[in-house]
């Protein structure tokens, strides 16, 4: 049987640890588990331990560890830049986003994006991957970038990635995404627009930047279905042999 997981910063991890706020409450109120279970703590930068409740109160419960390990990240690592919009469910994403094991998801203030991006979204957002991480197992949460510079922010942090992929509907003549072009080892980042489409100024830019245009399909897709398409290619690429993909020559 698989224990209850619960998320402990960093930063608080040790020997004798304390939960509290909503994990706590969660622990103790929700699934009364009581002195003597044991309960599974990650920490969002892949260690995860086997921890035993020592003392269970009223706003905080007490742990301590039995063993721990630690997880890697995978050699192909996936940022979604998401631009932000008041119509994307992004709850429904964030949880996808961890599942599908996204390194990182960058909210970018797109030209047409319906309302302006604020410090308490990336809050909201790490409260929803949290629970993601929670509900999967995975020890790796996404890094959340706030681009409140718009789409001159996403060029400038791309930069060093390995791969830019811009998926895009409106377009002719240009490959449909594949495995082939996914999941690579390094650093990959897929941009998708807002509900109200990419302006040309914002193309421009990441044409310039060393995005790559592809397509995904002819129907138009919302923002994150496109995104949870991008991350679902990318993970199933990653975790097949090159020789394995169609289109790639057996040795």
């Amino acid at each position: 049987m698989s224990l209850a997981l619960f998320y402990l910063p960093p930063e608080l991890w040790g020997h004798e640890v304390r939960l509290e706020g909503q994990e706590a409450r969660h622990l103790s109120q929700v699934l009364r588990i009581a002195p003597g279970s044991e309960v599974g703590l990650l920490d969002g930068q892949g260690r995860q331990g086997r921890f035993v409740v020592r003392k269970v109160g009223k706003k905080n419960v007490d742990l301590e560890r039995v063993d721990e390990n630690f997880q890697s990240q995978p050699e192909a690592r996936a940022i979604v830049a998401l631009a932000f919009s008041k119509a994307v469910r992004r709850g429904f994403f964030m949880e996808k986003a961890v599942e599908l094991g996204a390194s990182g998801i960058w909210l970018w203030q797109g030209d047409h994006s319906q309302g302006s991006l604020s410090a308490s979204v990336q809050e909201a957002c790490l409260g929803q991957l949290i629970a993601g991480a929670k509900q999967c197992g995975n020890p790796w949460l996404p890094e959340v970038k706030i681009l409140k510079g718009g789409v001159d922010d996403l060029a400038k942090y791309a930069a060093n990635a390995d791969y830019r992929i811009l998926p895009w509907e409106a377009q002719d003549n240009v490959p449909m995404l594949s495995p082939n072009m996914a999941g690579q080892p390094g650093l990959t980042v897929y941009v998708i627009g807002p509900e109200g489409g990419f302006s040309a100024r914002e193309l421009d830019t990441l044409r310039v930047s060393g995005f790559s245009a592809v397509s995904l399909g002819t129907r138009v897709l919302r923002c994150e279905t496109a995104a949870t398409l991008c991350l679902g290619i990318h993970w199933w690429a990653s975790q097949l042999p090159k020789a394995s993909l169609p289109g790639t020559e057996r040795s």
